[in-house]
């Protein structure tokens, strides 16, 4: 028996050594082909531990790359050449000589790269890379705490392939009139550019128009509030969309200082140019003053919207939403968060014109009960997402009748956080009725305790659990394996080491690991974590360096708050 397994193990040896490297490339790609049961990542690094060879052909199917570190990261470029996505947000000792490395790579196949979170734009690097790397098509620089104006003509030199661009949030620089010249030379550069994020960037009225008659492609904006952009003005958006009527998403909101909301957003000229955008499918506007007359036009000229979200929206009444709701049936994706007169009546109404409905987000819609999510679970079948956080009571006379539902298994999403009210007997009743929960948030429901247990046994696809807050959470009873459970946020808990020890045993597919605020956590409780779930990927902490040599010593990346 032992001659014929040896002999076994020889031939298969030699049928692996015959094939070419492209057969085995196509076997792999057809194993982790549409398996939604297995983390395609495990099946990769499975794959790649047994032979150099089939980690070499592994490292081909690797896309996307994030360094957390500077030194000995250059070997990866070596080894990783079908790369398309690069990610440096981490802080870095030199990242201009970090850029300078990388370009010496033959990264053919590169088209996303993104620097967000530094202290400054690194030009030097960034020149000498883009000289090499001349196939990037999206650049992120989100959150660059000392933005120059010179960057604007730096990423215009350097990328003028550029589909995407993200400068949202730059600390640092306050307005004037060399951040609209700036603009002006990038609109005219990018002549490409589809997606642009300028939230929180110094914009004006003139800035605005350079950028919507410049750029010809243009079909998603986005510039979320920020005290940056005062200057924009209800009439010079609405001039600037008259100049790009091909725009297919606008997301757009009002500034910190102005929380009265005393500009009104539905003025006769902006209503117009914003109908006028036949194309639109995206409308994204937050902290606006808007009335119903300006849903009304949206209905009468039925825009092909699949996106609508009317966040922290006054002015507009039940009315104008019913209107556009029942003329506008093609809605994916509802975000109605914070729109205080909506009742659970109205949405037993709109429920039947939302039959398309993938997500919706009814957040402190404080005269919500769960009469509501009822009525949309009952007529929306494709729903797989539903935010109701900070709701009203549970107190409905037919709360049990969820059970009526039997099992709904489109539902893979459920945000139901700060709800103080919620228990273990209702959240283990929602687990039996949505066993396909892939992603379950509730932060900050503190009646809740041993429950979770029972959602985790039920619900048994569940990668991401959001326990942040819940100080009577207890996982002492997590006696059996959770091994899809990739996210755990225990922040702000009274978790302590035995419960740490638990997670250990039984979640070892654990990628990410929040434990901030956690007193009753030690450095042995971590370090058993860290120990036995060998795919973790962050840990993190409310730190002191004790954790930190700890981490280092594992090879983990870790945060302090």
């Amino acid at each position: 028996m032992q001659t014929k397994q040896t002999s076994l193990n020889s031939s298969q040896q030699i049928v692996a050594a015959t094939l070419p490297d492209d057969c085995w490339e196509s076997i792999f790609k057809f194993i982790i082909k549409d398996d939604d049961d297995c983390n395609n990542n495990n099946y990769l690094n499975s794959l790649s531990l047994v032979s150099k060879r089939f980690l070499s052909i592994i490292d081909r199917f690797r896309f996307s790359l994030i360094v957390y570190h500077e030194l000995s990261c250059c070997h990866l470029f070596e080894r990783f050449t079908n790369l398309n996505s690069l990610n440096l947000t981490g802080y870095y000792i030199d990242l201009d000589n970090l850029l300078i490395e990388i370009s010496r790579f033959p990264l053919k196949q590169l088209t996303s790269l993104n620097l967000s979170n530094q202290p400054t734009i690194p030009t030097i690097g960034l020149r000498a890379f883009s000289q090499k790397i001349t196939t990037l098509t999206s650049l992120t620089c989100s959150n660059i705490c000392h933005f120059n104006s010179i960057y604007l003509d730096l990423i215009a030199e350097c990328f003028p392939l550029l589909e995407e661009l993200d400068l949202s949030y730059p600390s640092g620089c306050k307005f004037y009139t060399g951040y609209t010249d700036g603009i002006e030379v990038l609109s005219l550069a990018l002549i490409k550019l589809r997606k642009v994020n300028l939230s929180g960037f110094p914009m004006n009225n003139k800035s605005l128009f350079h950028l919507f008659n410049n750029c010809k492609y243009l079909e998603e904006v986005v510039i979320f509030w920020s005290d940056q952009h005062d200057e924009i003005t209800v009439a010079g958006l609405a001039f600037a969309l008259r100049e790009r009527p091909t725009l297919k998403s606008l997301s757009f909101s009002s500034t910190p200082s102005n929380l009265d909301y005393s500009e009104v957003f539905a003025t006769s000229h902006f209503i117009d140019s914003l109908v006028s955008l036949k194309g639109l499918t995206c409308l994204v506007l937050h902290r606006l003053k808007i009335s119903d007359q300006l849903l009304y036009s949206i209905a009468k000229e039925c825009l092909p919207l699949t996106r609508l979200v009317l966040r922290y929206c006054t002015g507009h009444s039940y009315d104008g939403i019913f209107c556009l709701l029942s003329n506008c049936q093609g809605l994916q994706h509802l975000d109605l968060h914070k729109t205080d007169f909506l009742n659970d009546q109205h949405v037993v109404q709109l429920s039947p014109f939302l039959g398309d409905l993938v997500s919706i987000d009814l957040t402190i819609c404080r005269k919500l009960t769960y009469l509501a999510f009822f009525e949309l679970i009952r007529n929306c079948p494709s729903l797989g997402e539903i935010k109701l956080e900070r709701i009203g009571s549970a107190s409905v006379e037919n709360y049990d009748s969820l059970a009526q539902f039997g099992v709904c298994t489109q539902l893979k999403s459920l945000y139901l956080g700060q709800n103080s009210w919620l228990s273990d007997e209702n959240i283990i009743m929602f687990a039996s009725v949505f066993p396909n929960l892939e992603l379950f948030d509730l932060n900050y429901c503190c009646n809740i305790s041993e429950g979770v247990c029972q959602v985790l046994r039920k619900c048994s696809k569940i990668k991401h659990l959001n326990l942040a807050g819940c100080s009577k959470v207890k996982m002492h009873r997590l006696n059996f394996a959770v091994p899809k459970l990739e996210v755990l946020n225990l922040s702000n808990t009274k978790v302590d080491d035995e419960s740490l020890y638990v997670i250990s045993k039984n979640c070892c597919g654990l990628l990410q690991l929040l434990l901030k605020y956690c007193n009753g956590v030690t450095e042995k409780g971590v370090k058993h974590v860290v120990e036995q779930c060998t795919q973790l990927r962050e840990v993190v902490v409310e730190g002191s360096d004790k954790y930190r040599e700890l981490f280092s010593r594992f090879g983990y990346p870790y945060h302090f708050r």
